[in-house]
């Protein structure tokens, strides 16, 4: 009886994929390319896949510390926060600048809340300096120094409601997963015309020598032209439908190459300057936590869920607005 059970959920058909792993299959042919989705069994092949990214998409998006209050309190009173600007100021003109926090504000559902929550984002910078360093009981002048600060502030997705915010930034962390993946199938489609045009070019320069006395030069280059076709079939083969739909299966099925986390942990005191561990019992010294995302640039993004009061961003924007009048006129 064990054996036949077994062998009828064999035979037994999957179960067709949830609706969250359909409408990312969706977006794999708007994203990727139509073309993607005629592969035979795309769904059969790529649902696993899929599912498996977007589990990794959410486990991401829930390692993301926060929500974080940034304003001019925060900016006094959390460690982190004061070391992300260089002063209360440049929160207010974050908040001014920002075009995704004034498309947000012209929404009259922003009126739901007094808050609203976004992904924080920056850029993680050093810079040496020379300054005053307090070496035992002595203040020595030009120390070498390593200062913390932080570039490119910015707020991604803002939305009245936490579960909204988290929910666009997983279905944004999946969307980068195949941007990435589409930049490949790009870079595959210029080496494809790269090779077309070697391979025509050294087709020309053979019907050239051809007409003269063959020699050593003709026997190198006709090998030169069969290599040439031959990477020319690899790549155009790797472009076809069948072979980009099992190339992009192996990607999602390791999504972490393409987008991760990493935690940081920065000793620093009020001014910036990063000091070793051992001088954390310094009441001006702390130890800053905070995780840095690589995503498809390759560059380090500091990112965290913060919560902005809509009051303060409101007057950041108008306050913006008031001095590009002011310049205007001016």
């Amino acid at each position: 009886m064990g054996l036949l059970s077994a062998i009828a959920g064999f035979l037994k058909p999957e179960p067709p994929p949830d609706a969250a792993t359909r409408q990312a299959l969706e977006r794999i042919g708007e994203l990727v390319g139509p073309l993607l989705k005629t592969a035979p069994g795309f769904d059969h092949h790529l649902a696993a896949p899929v599912h498996h990214a977007l589990g990794y998409c959410e486990g991401l998006v829930a390692g993301l510390p926060g929500p974080i209050d940034i304003d001019s309190r925060a900016f006094a009173n959390d460690p982190l926060v004061h070391a992300l600007f260089a002063t209360a100021n440049d929160i207010r003109l974050m908040l001014g600048k920002s075009q995704a926090v004034r498309d947000y504000l012209a929404d009259p559902a922003c009126l739901a809340s007094d808050h609203f929550y976004a992904l924080f984002a920056a850029r993680r910078q050093q810079k040496r300096q020379l300054g005053l360093a307090m070496q035992g009981e002595v203040i020595h002048n030009d120390v070498p120094q390593t200062v913390l600060y932080f570039s490119d502030q910015t707020l991604v997705e803002p939305h009245c409601d936490l579960p909204e915010t988290l929910s666009h930034l997983r279905a944004s962390a999946f969307d980068s997963l195949l941007h990435s993946f589409h930049a490949h199938v790009e870079a595959l489609r210029l080496e494809r015309d790269i090779a077309r045009g070697d391979s025509s070019a050294e087709r020309s320069h053979l019907a050239i020598l051809r007409g003269s006395t063959p020699g050593p030069e003709y026997a190198v280059h006709t090998r030169r032209l069969a290599e040439l076709d031959t990477h020319l079939r690899q790549v155009a083969a790797s472009l076809m439908p069948d072979q980009l739909a099992a190339a992009l299966a192996d990607f999602l099925l390791t999504p972490e190459a393409s987008l991760h986390l990493r935690p940081v942990s920065v000793t620093v005191n009020r001014l910036g300057v990063i000091t070793d561990e051992a001088a954390t019992a310094a009441t001006d010294v702390d130890t800053l936590h905070f995780p840095e995302l690589t995503g498809r640039d390759k560059r380090l993004y500091l990112v965290l869920l913060a919560r902005i009061e809509r009051a303060e961003a409101q007057a950041a924007v108008a306050s913006v607005n008031d001095q590009l009048h002011r310049f205007m006129l001016i």
